[in-house]
């Protein structure tokens, strides 16, 4: 890999730099693994005692930090966010394809922009079309008039069903599915009754989809994600959902159908919303909530119970179950104190 010196990364980074201009890095590591030829970071004050241990070529820190550390460093305002951006630079990950596999199938009138690459067993069926430098990994499935945006990166065994519109610069994780049937059905006396999914799924710019994660097309209406969201490892995302732009989605979370989802939205692992209901913008839900009703106000909301001894939960449970008996006799005596005080 190229080697970056400490006066690019300062420049790319607008950093401040202390320390040896010219010393070069080729890799980034952890605060305690780095050695030679390697750039760390240090996020947090609380372990600064660690700086003195460091054998890194440069260290990316705080102003507050810089003073107890002697070595070349990389002075900014947020060094998780400069660490971020140089692991960007000295990324080493592989493409998913690097040219048009032999075995792959694509359609003869599906349209390819400059630098696409296909890999192995791949297929792109009719009227599809893949902007320039979009690389399909091995086993992919892109169906009939699907269109992905230049720059679209998808790993191995992605399934993109037919229709969906998927912006540029996304990075789809190997194992997901875009554009799976909804769950919807009619009943008709204790017989289902499937309901045909007629729309589709309309994905932003830089969207990211982690790996095993479904996003069901919308029944009449298309599935909506924008630009700069992204959603983590096996998630459910139902039919007719929005997620808003820049909100990120914790892995295991389901989103039931028709729920819309604000902007700048934090959403927690494992979360559970119901579905025909709207989160406004800029709300954070820690994980393992259940989401039941609308949220309207930004802010930091919670559910659930948080881990306890066996002991402890047991006493816990048994005494919700009680919550109704509870409340009958805090009732009855508040209307005896009220008797006794007239």
């Amino acid at each position: 890999m190229a080697a970056l010196t400490l006066a690019a990364l300062a420049e790319k980074l607008g950093a401040e730099l202390r320390g040896d201009a010219a010393a070069e890095v080729t890799a980034i590591a952890g605060l305690g693994q780095a050695g030679p030829g390697q750039i760390t970071f240090l996020s947090s004050s609380k372990y600064r005692q660690h700086l003195n241990e460091c054998s890194a070529t440069a260290v990316i820190l705080k102003d507050v930090d810089a003073e107890f550390f002697n070595g070349n460093a990389l002075i900014v305002k947020d060094p998780y966010l400069a660490y971020a951006k140089v692991a960007q630079m000295l990324d080493s990950t592989p493409a998913s394809a690097t040219d048009i596999a032999p075995s792959a199938y694509i359609a003869p009138d599906a349209v390819l922009g400059e630098g696409v690459a296909v890999g192995h067993n791949a297929v792109i069926e009719s009227g599809v079309v893949l902007g320039d430098h979009v690389q399909i990994g091995p086993g992919c499935f892109v169906g009939k008039n699907a269109r992905i945006g230049q720059g679209t990166k998808l790993w191995a065994n992605v399934s993109i069903y037919h229709n969906v519109v998927m912006g540029d610069h996304c990075l789809v994780q190997s194992g997901a599915v875009i554009g799976s049937d909804g769950f919807g059905y009619a009943n008709d006396k204790g017989r289902w009754e499937k309901i045909p999914q007629l729309g589709s799924v309309r994905i932003g710019d830089r969207v990211e989809i982690g790996a095993c994660t479904t996003i069901d097309r919308g029944a009449l209406e298309d599935t909506l994600i924008a630009d700069g969201v992204i959603i983590d490892n096996q998630c459910q995302i139902a039919h007719n959902v929005s997620i808003g732009e820049n909100t990120a989605v914790a892995g295991a979370t389901v989103m039931a159908g028709s729920l819309k989802v604000g902007k700048h939205c934090f959403i927690g692992g494992a979360s559970v919303f119901n579905g025909h209901m709207e989160i406004t913008d800029g709300v954070t839900v820690t994980g393992m909530a259940m989401v039941m009703r609308p949220i309207t106000e930004p802010g930091v909301y919670s559910s659930g119970i948080p881990l306890q001894t066996n002991r402890e939960w047991r006493k816990t449970a048994a005494r919700v179950l009680k919550i109704e008996e509870m409340n009958k006799r805090l009732k009855s005596l508040e209307k005896k104190l009220e008797k006794d005080a007239q």
